[in-house]
This record gives C-alpha cells, structure tokens and sequence, in this order.
C-alpha cells in the first residue's frame, strides 16, 4: 500500500479549514478549550466547551470526493483513534469522572460550507 506524506499546501489547507471550523463552532456558541491537542496516542483537531459539554472536534475536508466524502472520511479505525486521544485528555486533566463528552465532525466539501454533525460517533 502506498503511502504520501502531505504536501506544505495540503496542510495549509487542513489549517484553513481548522480555522474556519473553529469560527464556524464560536459563532453557534462553543467556546475553545484547544486546537490541535496531541499526545502520544494521536491528536484531536477541535475541544470546545458548548454548555455542560465538552465536544471533541474532527475536521475534515475534501476536495476530491471518488472514494468518499469528508463526513466518510472519519473510519472506524480514526474514531477509534479519536476516542482513545479523548480518554487520555480526560485522563490529565482529571476530568473522567465529570465530564459529559461528544464527537462531532466538521465536514468540508465542494460547496465549502461546512456540515455539522453532532454526536458523530460515541465511545
């Protein structure tokens, strides 16, 4: 199976669409707790606080849809990824037994708008 690292503008191009989802998320009322949080078992793009709960945030964006769209990008295995990186930041900051969590993705597609999805998957 082949593998490419990205390139400087694919990864500008992650940043840009990090950035707009995180405006995106203020204007509907969430507040930031941390972008691009990253530990030893992977990274999480968004945490946002929205009311009594903390939302664990998967951008993602596609500008070639052949295999699948941003929403389907999110695989089994990265939610899994995603959870366990969620668990360790519940874990150092002494929060598992408080919080109220969910994950969210913010799909960017074509059109540009970003698509919400709430509660994206659960643990």
């Amino acid at each position: 199976m082949f593998f490419s690292r990205k390139t400087s503008t694919e990864k500008n191009s992650g940043a840009q669409a990090e950035d707009r989802a995180l405006a995106f998320l203020q204007q509907q009322g969430l507040v930031k707790i941390s972008q691009n949080y990253r530990c030893k078992l992977g990274e999480i793009d968004l945490i946002m606080q929205h009311k009594d709960t903390l939302v664990f945030v998967e951008v993602r964006l596609r500008t070639h849809q052949a295999f699948a769209n941003a929403a389907e990008s999110v695989t089994i295995r990265k939610q899994q990824k995603i959870i366990k990186t969620a668990l360790y930041y519940l874990q150092e900051h002494q929060l598992t037994e408080s919080a109220i969590c969910r994950f969210d993705v913010i799909a960017f597609s074509d059109n540009g708008e970003p698509e919400w999805i709430k509660d994206a998957f659960s643990s």
